[in-house]
């Protein structure tokens, strides 16, 4: 298994991989408007060259922000080197965090992101309501039954 940039695979499958997990390569969040399959990131790849895992992130100035994380198989340790594989790539063009935005109910995300140092720094209410403006599809009940309202911001400081 290896890790890959995405520039590095078949634009096709990129966009595949989105629509087939996301139902769109397009993201709405706080922050923007993305279209994540023409954002920078990186694959976790199988023997076979099949993408098991995909992270998007955008770096403005001394920041990087993670746009999207998918990992198809649980508890292999794809996300982590994924997220690492972002890390890596933030220190070695001078940022001094990471930030990323989840919705309240991705308990998954919030606990998976803060066992690897990230913390809360801000709670944005009803932010989802106002993507849904922009983009009618998405849900309004997500993982749990949780209504999905808010959107959470987490960040990591980077050491040199």
């Amino acid at each position: 298994m290896t890790i890959i940039e995405i520039q590095q695979l078949p634009q096709q499958n990129v966009l595949h991989f989105f629509k087939e997990h996301w139902g769109t390569t397009e993201m709405v969040i706080s922050s923007g408007v993305y279209d994540c399959s023409q954002l920078e990131g990186f694959a976790f790849v199988n023997d076979r060259q099949e993408m098991i895992g995909l992270v998007t992130y955008i770096i403005r100035r001394q920041d990087c922000e993670i746009i999207s994380l998918d990992s198809l198989e649980e508890g292999k340790g794809i996300g982590s080197a994924l997220v690492q594989a972002v890390e890596q790539i933030a220190l070695d063009n001078g940022c001094t965090s990471i930030t990323l935005i989840t919705t309240n109910d991705n308990l998954h995300a919030l606990k998976f992101y803060q066992k690897r140092g990230y913390y809360f720094i801000e709670i944005l209410p009803n932010a989802v309501e106002k993507a849904r403006a922009y983009k009618p599809s998405i849900p309004l009940i997500g993982n749990d039954g949780i209504a999905i309202r808010d959107e959470l911001r987490l960040q990591k400081l980077l050491d040199f």
